[in-house]
């Protein structure tokens, strides 16, 4: 027998910003705090992401926070601090929570290898781990998993594809 969860789907509010390099959709919580930001043409993702971070999600239309929408579009405008001043949160495993944590550390106009931020977790061989995290980030752009490249400097992986990840790193001021 299969236990059923009694447990009340998490609540959060569904908005779209246009930007530069598609629709952004911006998930909220009560409490205007972003829960995920991706692509309107990865939305099905998105949504799969939301389910595996929170169990079952009742989505609905409503609003992203002013201010929020402001520093994303100030962001895309060429005010690459404004990021820093939004609130998030954001479900995962402890590692999980570590890498993400250590991606919004990561300086505007820089980029680490994967196995750069495993070591700077301090877990030097968890470089395979730190590529699944860092795929698994419900935040994209604020917490700038973009920043992350191969150990040889290449782009590789980026869930909004790779022209978006090349356009967010030449937007910052990084030559790829």
């Amino acid at each position: 027998m299969v236990a059923r969860s009694t447990r009340t789907p998490e609540r959060f509010g569904l908005d779209r910003l246009a930007t530069p390099i598609g629709i952004a959709l911006l998930v909220t919580d009560a409490d205007g705090a972003l829960r995920a930001l991706d692509w309107d043409d990865y939305g099905h993702r998105m949504r799969e992401l939301l389910r595996l971070h929170y169990g079952a999600v009742d989505l609905r239309e409503r609003s992203a926070p002013v201010a929020m929408k402001a520093a994303l579009s100030d962001y895309f405008a060429g005010n690459l601090a404004q990021l820093s001043s939004i609130a998030w949160r954001i479900a995962g495993t402890p590692f999980q929570q570590e890498v993400w944590t250590a991606l919004a550390k990561i300086p505007v106009g820089t980029t680490m290898s994967y196995g750069a931020l495993a070591a700077k977790i301090d877990k030097p061989k968890a470089i395979r781990a730190v590529g699944h995290a860092n795929g698994s980030n419900p935040i994209s752009v604020v917490l700038p998993c973009h920043r992350l490249i191969g150990a040889d400097g290449s782009l590789v992986k980026y869930g909004g594809g790779l022209e978006r990840k090349r356009w967010l790193l030449r937007h910052e001021g990084v030559e790829v």
